[in-house]
């Protein structure tokens, strides 16, 4: 896919966002789009947009949010202070998967973090999206951790 722009998420770009996560049968979150969660998408996306550590992106093709992810720059201790990149919701458009659009994603993602300082960038995906973890190690992505998760 040629035409494909992959750029700073704006505020308008929400209702694009949060489509690609409410249309995710696998690992849904009960997003939707609707006057009532609106506001709580907009506050979220300030306070990513406002932190000089965090940054939201989207992938555009014609003029359509088709895929978006969050990059994190976390500072560390060990490894020397190294610095982490944690790549986060990453979402491509259902139809479009398998096109290209989630490796340029990723390498975007990649040369960010790197811009940004970072050594190593982790991510963790869903134990059910099989077809995901299959796509990240072929981008070179290694199984190294295990994760946890509560809620609070």
């Amino acid at each position: 896919m040629t035409a494909l722009l992959i750029r700073d998420a704006r505020p308008d770009d929400l209702p694009g966002i949060v489509g690609l996560h409410a249309a995710d049968a696998v690992g849904g979150h009960g997003d939707v789009w609707a006057d009532e969660t609106r506001p709580l998408y907009e506050a979220a996306f300030r306070r990513l947009a406002d932190h000089p550590d965090h940054a939201v992106f989207v992938a555009e093709h014609e003029g359509a949010v088709v895929g978006s992810f969050i990059l994190s720059i976390l500072p560390g201790l060990t490894g020397r202070g190294a610095v982490h990149a944690e790549l986060r919701s990453v979402q491509v458009r259902a139809d479009l998967r398998s096109l290209g659009i989630g490796a340029r994603m990723v390498a975007h993602a990649e040369a960010e973090a790197r811009l940004r300082g970072a050594s190593v960038i982790e991510l963790t995906s869903n134990l059910k999206r099989l077809d995901a973890h299959r796509f990240y190690e072929r981008l070179g992505y290694a199984k190294s951790h295990a994760g946890f998760k509560k809620a609070l």
